[in-house]
Formats: C-alpha cells, sequence, structure tokens
C-alpha cells in the first residue's frame, strides 16, 4: 500500500476526531494548588525545544522530589540546571527560540502534568539558595512564564506498561558498551565500566 500523507488540519481532525469540550478546555494559564503539588512531587521531567528553523531537541532533567522545580508565582516557574555533558542542546534552542514544552512525571503515576510556555536562561537569581543540591548551587536555571498549563491522561503509560516491572526487557547493550562502540573507541572497556559505575552516581552535583 502507497503511504498517504496528511497534510491538512481537516484530513488529521477526520482521523482522530474532535475533543471533548471538557478536555479542549482544560487549558490553563497559572498554577493551581495541585500542580504546585504536583510540581513538588515531581523528581523527573522532559524539556522540548526547538531553534529558528525548526530543527528540535528533548532533554531529561532530574533531581529529587521538591528540588527539580522551584514556583517563583503562579505564571512563572524554574528548573535548576546541574553539572552534565555540556552540550547545551536546549538552552542554545532558547537563546533563538523562547518556546520551550515541558512535561512532569511521578514514578509509578500514568497522568502527567504538560506546561508550555516562554523561556529565558538566568545565570543566578535569589532563589538558586533555595534549589542547593550538597552544597552546591544550580550552574545556571531555566525559567519558563507559563502560557499553557494541564494534566494530561494515562493512555501512554498503560499502553507501554511503563512502571510495570514485570513487563521489564533490557535486551540492549550496557551504556559502557555503547559508549566502546559509538563514542570512545580510545578507551577500553574496562575503563568505561568503572567510569560508569559508582563513581559516576557520586559525580551528580
Amino acid at each position: 500500500m502507497a503511504e498517504q500523507q496528511i497534510t491538512t488540519v481537516d484530513e488529521l481532525v477526520a482521523l482522530v476526531g474532535v475533543p471533548l469540550p471538557r478536555v479542549a478546555n482544560k487549558v490553563r494559564r497559572e498554577l493551581h494548588e495541585l500542580d504546585r503539588e504536583w510540581l513538588a512531587a515531581s523528581p523527573f521531567c522532559l524539556v522540548a525545544t526547538s531553534n529558528e528553523t525548526g530543527a528540535c531537541d528533548v532533554s531529561p532533567k532530574g533531581d529529587p522530589p521538591g528540588q527539580l522545580v522551584y514556583v517563583i508565582d503562579d505564571r512563572t516557574i524554574a528548573l535548576a540546571e546541574r553539572p552534565g555533558n555540556r552540550r547545551a542542546d536546549g538552552y542554545k534552542n532558547v537563546l533563538g527560540n523562547p518556546h520551550v514544552g515541558l512535561i512532569f512525571l511521578i514514578p509509578g503515576r500514568g497522568d502527567t502534568l504538560r506546561i508550555n510556555g516562554r523561556a529565558r536562561l538566568v545565570s543566578d537569581a535569589p532563589f538558586f539558595d533555595a534549589m542547593m543540591i550538597k552544597g552546591n548551587r544550580p550552574i545556571l536555571a531555566l525559567i519558563v512564564e507559563i502560557e499553557e498549563i494541564f494534566h494530561h491522561c494515562a493512555k501512554a503509560f498503560l499502553r507501554s506498561q511503563l512502571w510495570r516491572p514485570d513487563t521489564w526487557q533490557d535486551p540492549v547493550p550496557s551504556r559502557p558498551v555503547i559508549a566502546k562502540t559509538l563514542e570512545r573507541s580510545d578507551q577500553s572497556l574496562e575503563e568505561l565500566t568503572a567510569y560508569y559505575g559508582t563513581e559516576y552516581a557520586n559525580r551528580l552535583y
């Protein structure tokens, strides 16, 4: 069968249907107390960005619950940046295109919290002290001005069975093997296994 491409909104709507009014109208612009509770409980989020030409990036962010997000006010939140691989792909995108999309997860929960907005980068701010972990302040922070916020249903997590340990499989080679094959051919597997071992977790902050 030949590929049948969808090229118009009408074609898309004809396939997926029209959302119920309660779904179409659930988008808000300010944090509710329940949103604040969610953000305080979430240890993980995905940050989607794109540059001026539309090239996209999605970056995972993680910290202990209560440390991942700092709520500045009902329309503004901040995410801390910790030591990483220094690529800063998403942050470079933000400098050219401030629009971002965030998904906040809570382990074991199928529903998620989504925030879309405009972002900016700051190298210091008064709230950095509140985001310290193990005595280390953030390298920088991504401040997001909320334009849309809403809770998303659990269907994707139910379909994927993501939180069901009895379904988990790991047939993929280990991180040291992947690094040796694709990125660090000049290092031995023993060296990479040691690098990604216990000490790796000790260098998070």
